[in-house]
Formats: C-alpha cells, sequence, structure tokens
C-alpha cells in the first residue's frame, strides 16, 4: 500500500469565493488575421498593447488542486488586490488606479535563448499550450515582513519550462516585464534598471511550487497584482514574483535581477525566506497578516522547506545566510 505523506503545509482548508468570469480574445485576435509570430509583429508596432484592457486570459473559477493548502484564513480578497507593489506604476501601495492604464488584452510573450525553437505568442495561446488552469492557496511573504495568503489560479512553471524545450547548456531562467513609459509612469525614472527582471535556476523553476499565475479569487489577474501573467514563488520574498512577464529567456549566465542591481547588499539572488538571517534594516522573525494585522512567527522558506530545501543543499557552506538575502 502505498501511502503519500502529505507536505508540511497542507494543515487546513479556507474556502475562496469564485466568480465565474471568462473572456476568450483568441478569436478576434484570428478574425484579425493574427497568430504566433504574425500577431507579435502586428502588435510591437503599437507597443506591444492592443487598445482593449480586457482579460487575456479565461477559463475561470480554475478547478482547486486540494494539495495545497493553508494553515491560516485565506487574506481579505480587498487587502490583497489593494495594497500591492508595482514600481512600475509608483512606490507606493496605492497604484490600483494608475495600473488600470496597463492593457493586457491581446499579451505577447516571448520565449527565447537557449531553446530549441523560440516562440512568440499570445498569452491565452501560451497558458493553453502549457495545460489547464488550476487554482492554489500559497501564502505570500513580502520583504517588507508582511504577508498574505491568496487563492492563485495558473498554470506550473514546470509546464512552460516543457514546452520550451530547453538546451542542455541552459541553467537558468530569466523572466522579463513590460517596458512602456507612457503608461507607466515608474519607468520614466532612468535611476532604476528597467525593464524589471527576474531569474531562477532551472532547477527553481521545475520545482511543483513555482507557479504562473494568471488569476487571483477565482478571477482574472487585476492589473495591479500584475496581470496578465506572474511569477508566484511562495517560498522565497514576494520581489522575486516578477509580473507582467513578457519574456521567457533561458540562458547559461546568472541573471542580475532589479533589486539586486539596485542593492545586492538588501536584495540579493536567491531572496528565500528565513527568520534567522535579517534585512539589514528590519527583523524578519515576525510578518503582519494583511486583514487582521496580526504579527506571526515566521518560517523558514516560508514554510515551504520539505518541498524545497533540498535545491539548495551544498551552497555556500561557509556563508549560510547567502541564500536568505
Amino acid at each position: 500500500m502505498l501511502i503519500k505523506k502529505r507536505p508540511s503545509w497542507t494543515m487546513g482548508e479556507s474556502d475562496a469565493t469564485p466568480e465565474e468570469i471568462y473572456m476568450n480574445r483568441r478569436d478576434w485576435l484570428r478574425g484579425a488575421g493574427f497568430s504566433g509570430l504574425g500577431l507579435a509583429a502586428a502588435i510591437s508596432g503599437i507597443g506591444g498593447f492592443a487598445t482593449s484592457a480586457t482579460a487575456a486570459i479565461g477559463g475561470y473559477p480554475a478547478p482547486r488542486n486540494l494539495a495545497y493548502r493553508l494553515d491560516r484564513d485565506i487574506t481579505p480578497e480587498e487587502d490583497a488586490t489593494s495594497y500591492t507593489n508595482f514600481y512600475e506604476f509608483g512606490s507606493s501601495k496605492n497604484i490600483t488606479k494608475r495600473a488600470q492604464k496597463l492593457i493586457t488584452d491581446p499579451w505577447v510573450v516571448t520565449i527565447d535563448g537557449l531553446v530549441e525553437t523560440e516562440l512568440q505568442l499570445d498569452a491565452e495561446d501560451l497558458i493553453a499550450r502549457a495545460g489547464g488552469l488550476e487554482e492554489r492557496l500559497y501564502r505570500h511573504r513580502c520583504v517588507e515582513a508582511w504577508a498574505m495568503a491568496v487563492p492563485w489560479s495558473g498554470v506550473p512553471l514546470a509546464k512552460l519550462v516543457n514546452l520550451a524545450n530547453p538546451k542542455v547548456e541552459a541553467k537558468y531562467l530569466r523572466m522579463e516585464t513590460f517596458f512602456d513609459p507612457s503608461i507607466a509612469p515608474g519607468q520614466k525614472q532612468d535611476w532604476y534598471p528597467w525593464p524589471y527582471v527576474e531569474g531562477l535556476t532551472l532547477d527553481e523553476a521545475a520545482n511543483e511550487l513555482a507557479f504562473l499565475a494568471t488569476g487571483i479569487y477565482g478571477k482574472p489577474m487585476p492589473a495591479q497584482n500584475g496581470a496578465p501573467i506572474r511569477l508566484v514563488t511562495p517560498w522565497k520574498y514576494g520581489f522575486k514574483s516578477v509580473k507582467s512577464i513578457s519574456r521567457f529567456t533561458f540562458t547559461d549566465e546568472r541573471p542580475v535581477s532589479f533589486w539586486e542591481q539596485l542593492n545586492a547588499r538588501e536584495y540579493g539572488f536567491w531572496a528565500n525566506v528565513n527568520p534567522d538571517v535579517p534585512h539589514p534594516r528590519w527583523s524578519q522573525k515576525t510578518e503582519r497578516l494583511l486583514g487582521s494585522n496580526k504579527n506571526v512567527p515566521t518560517q523558514i522558506f516560508n514554510g515551504y522547506g520539505a518541498e524545497v530545501a533540498s535545491l539548495y543543499n551544498g551552497m555556500f557552506p561557509n556563508d549560510g545566510r547567502a541564500l536568505f538575502h
């Protein structure tokens, strides 16, 4: 008899209220005569964005994957969708209104670098090729010491890796967001190294927890939360989870991420959650839960150590802090 050990974080489940919203834009694209590279070329002439702000990806609510559960209540939707970082639209948390200028349908995604065949396709086609949507309950921990628990909809990042068919020499996945200062005022600030870039090792990208989210709370992803596609890596600090991804590049060189370029001492490449490694300017031992303002103890790897700790065995044996800043 096979007994499957439940992961350490499958303690109890909270319910999320779903609302079905489905808007399929591919029929419009095909009717206009665009597909694949033709679509990408057509849209690139207008800055990469179309003239409709509707959701690029449909299929909500997605079926919940019951393997992913929580030990805490789900954060109220209003809090999780209004208190968020998106420096492209400003450095405050109150960027929701400005972020609505982001047009996410159609949305061209490029897959390039060390792959057998480079691809350019619209976001909905990418997700369709990567497999059907599912919903997962994940904890999210910001480096600023606040936290939330969210029902994300999307697909495992590993499915995109398999779709891309990277070459054997590829070791990292570099992810890049959009660049359009005409609608994103933060991108006019040239002291930031735009566009926003993040990266993972291929082993991290293939881990079962790494997730490409296209929706939240049973609905398409709001612009302020990173529509139409964002990364979710729940064992890492939130700044690793790049929003509004437009390019996936497979490479043999470790990417230098956005915040690492600005201040590598405070925001390193690895950024795994650890309560015993403080940020240079504040403690990481506790976290404030959005919606309740309760402070709870922070867990190493945000509580997902059983699933990800083995990724880092033997790394930095003389500097145990390197993986956690």
